[in-house]
């Protein structure tokens, strides 16, 4: 009864470990994205999307939204095409992560600054699935206004 007890109390006790290990792999491949935006490293930027990841865009008009479906590659190209005194600047202000075995939701919301200007603020929503290299985002959708921000 005693090694029973020893075995379930000390699964209890790691099995929060490995979540909170995920956890922070997926808040890092979504940190790794934005260090690389800030960085314009476009190698950093598409390492940590999956193959054939689809980006949107909520455009809003009034309390309505349309989706606007964007590329991953047209993504990447834009940042690399930007100028070097460039500055893109996506600040996370929260993470609201959920796992379920292989797959992962992010809630993050953010504000955006270009060259050092307020530009936008919103919420990004990543969905992300733990791949043999790793966590990788497969979706992204954001919404992006410039009223409301804190």
């Amino acid at each position: 009864m005693k090694n029973l007890l020893f075995v379930l109390f000390s699964v209890i006790l790691v099995f929060p470990a490995f979540s909170q290990s995920d956890e922070a792999e997926v808040k890092a491949v979504i940190e790794s994205l934005f260090d690389g935006m800030r960085a314009k490293n476009v190698e950093q930027i598409g390492a940590v999307f999956s193959e054939n990841a689809i980006m949107q865009t909520i455009e809003t008009t009034g309390e309505t939204g349309m989706v606007k479906a964007g590329s991953v590659a047209d993504f990447v190209k834009g940042i690399g095409s930007l100028p070097e005194e460039a500055k893109l600047d996506e600040r996370i202000t929260d993470y609201q992560i959920n796992i379920d075995g292989p797959m992962a939701t992010a809630w993050t919301p953010y504000e955006f600054y270009f060259n050092d200007k307020f530009s936008h603020c919103g919420v990004n929503s990543f969905q992300l699935v733990k791949m043999a290299s790793g966590w990788k985002i497969v979706y992204i959708i954001d919404t992006r206004r410039k009223d409301g921000c804190s």
